[in-house]
């Protein structure tokens, strides 16, 4: 079933009750898979009073001490943001948003979705992990919503997806190579920015932005396993010249 291949990941929640409004929230529409990065506190007395009749979400969550364990085997990640970004990211609404991680999700990848923190959501490098940006059209008077609230409307776009019928686009469908995983993503970044360093392409002391632009670029393509592969062979025969000093 698809939704067993959907995981949802809170990061750094700092309220024990604001988990078990999720557990609710998730299991209303037929989400189970729960990740915790690092909670404040859990388990906790006031997940279990919110969660009412999903403590069994709960009993289940996985908790883990990184965003990088969080999203470990993941091929399409979303992150939600509810403002806009110096470089931007794609980025869907809601109702976008769930239908291409029912697709996705109907096709046999492993799709996550991460939650930020309550008063500042995800962190510009955790949002760099993801393939797309999901947005929350909130009215620019009170913007602000609850994080078991966030989960409810997305999960909810979700569940209406899988009503309607939503299936893989014909692109997908044909696609022969299974989409690379995040943390195979992870160590191609780490390859990738050392290559540049060695061809002194990248400048450590001064960045810039090279490297998010490069992330931006890849999460948006997304690559499967075999392209990850040849792109890495190019690299690492780079470094071999550029190690022998040729040219």
């Amino acid at each position: 079933m698809a939704f067993n291949n959907i995981r949802v990941v809170l990061v750094h929640t700092s309220h024990p009750g604001n988990i078990g409004g999720v557990a609710r929230a998730m299991k209303n529409m037929g989400l189970t898979r729960l990740t915790l990065v690092k909670p404040k506190a859990f388990p906790a007395p006031e997940a279990l009073w919110r969660a009412a009749s999903a403590e069994d979400v709960l009993a289940n969550a996985t908790v883990v001490e990184t965003v990088e364990e969080a999203v470990q085997g993941a091929q399409f990640i979303v992150g939600t943001s509810a403002r806009e970004r110096r470089i931007p990211w794609p980025l869907q609404d809601a109702h976008h948003c769930g239908e291409r991680l029912y697709r996705h999700a109907a096709q046999g990848e492993e799709v996550v979705i991460l939650f930020g923190r309550e008063d500042r959501g995800l962190l510009n490098e955790e949002l760099e992990l993801c393939n797309l940006h999901c947005h929350i059209p909130t009215h620019e008077s009170y913007p602000s919503l609850n994080l078991a609230m966030a989960v409810q409307i997305v999960a909810y776009e979700i569940r209406m997806s899988q009503l309607a019928g939503s299936s893989a686009t014909e692109e997908d469908a044909a696609w022969d190579t299974p989409f690379a995983p995040a943390e195979d993503m992870a160590r191609f970044y780490t390859h990738l920015e050392q290559t540049l360093i060695d061809i002194e392409f990248l400048d450590p002391k001064a960045p810039r932005q090279l490297m998010r632009r490069l992330k931006r670029l890849f999460n948006r393509v997304r690559l499967d396993e075999m392209e990850l592969n040849i792109l890495r062979g190019v690299l690492s025969e780079t470094q071999k010249k550029t190690s022998r000093g040729e040219k």
